[in-house]
């Protein structure tokens, strides 16, 4: 396995599908690598693409927002994509790309070793879950794989298409806040190795 930085340089440079073509940036991750709490959203969007940061536009800034409920963010909870390159017209990234960025996630994540991932979208959920999982029915199921408790919620452009989801993901960041504190993750910011 890789550290941080030649994980990171590795990812900068990857050619393992078409997405390499059309990126402006390859967006890696964010948040503190020591973090007890991950968040897998599907890939980057135009804002994310041109700052290299993952959650950076509107669904972003809504992330936030969401987060901040439960006393979560960018500094105790660690962000990262299933692809690390923009699909172009912000389409869903194909099986083929997944596959090709999932050895990059699952390197994150052994480094991360969270205690709890949250799967932002149905996109992310397949791929970490179950790959028929339908968010509109599953959203806050806990499934606990290896040790690490795993959810989906909606997706937070979805939340913000759809004001009519935010009151079932209320409650799931509710069941979110809980399980932090039942199996005592950590939410305390500490400084990032």
């Amino acid at each position: 396995m890789q550290n941080w930085e030649k994980l990171q340089q590795t990812c900068q440079t990857c050619t393992r599908c078409e997405l390499c073509s059309g990126r402006h940036n390859v967006v890696f991750g964010v948040g503190n690598k020591d973090a007890d709490i991950m968040l897998i959203g599907e890939g980057p969007g135009e804002q994310e693409d041109l700052q290299g940061v993952p959650f950076v536009g509107a669904a972003g800034q809504f992330l936030d927002d969401i987060l901040s409920i439960i006393d979560l963010n960018r500094e105790n909870v660690y962000i990262a994509n299933i692809v690390k390159c923009r699909p172009p017209g912000n389409r869903d990234p194909k099986d083929e790309e997944q596959d090709a960025c999932m050895e990059y996630l699952n390197q994150q994540i052994a480094l991360v070793r969270p205690k709890i991932i949250v799967c932002l979208g149905r996109i992310a959920a397949r791929r970490m879950i179950d790959p028929e999982y339908r968010i509109t029915k599953d959203h806050g199921i806990w499934i606990c794989r290896d040790g690490v408790w795993i959810t989906a919620i909606y997706h937070p452009s979805a939340l913000l298409r759809d004001v009519s989801k935010r009151p079932e993901t209320f409650e799931d960041l509710l069941e979110i806040r809980e399980k932090i504190r039942r199996i005592g993750a950590n939410i305390e910011e500490k400084p990032s190795a």
